[in-house]
């Protein structure tokens, strides 16, 4: 159970899950969408989450190929989990930079510890 939370709790592959919610894309469009993700990360992903079952990854015999990614049946029930923690993380982002500038600030009186 750790492994598989692990996995599909990284912040990556929350990310791809939800680029993916709006439909099936190309890895360029997935690439461009997901802000700071390199090429080989998103490949990682990419085949983590088709390894688990999660998406789908089809070739066209085309030139040059072009490869889509799609949610399985089993990718999109997790969609709403994940797009209810997306809100829950834009909802509360205020409060959490709130929290960690407190932090941080206490931190440094106590000399760094």
């Amino acid at each position: 159970m750790r492994e598989i939370l692990a996995k599909i709790g990284d912040k990556w592959s929350i990310l791809t899950i939800m680029m993916l919610s709006g439909g099936t894309r190309r890895f360029s469009e997935l690439q461009r969408g997901i802000e700071g993700i390199s090429q080989r990360m998103l490949t990682l992903t990419l085949r983590g989450l088709e390894r688990d079952g999660l998406v789908t990854r089809e070739v066209f015999p085309t030139i040059p190929p072009r490869v889509e990614y799609t949610l399985t049946p089993l990718g999109r029930s997790l969609q709403q989990p994940v797009i209810a923690l997306g809100q829950w993380v834009v909802a509360n982002l205020p409060e959490i930079d709130t929290a960690r500038r407190r932090f941080d600030a206490a931190a440094e009186d106590r000399g760094g510890n």
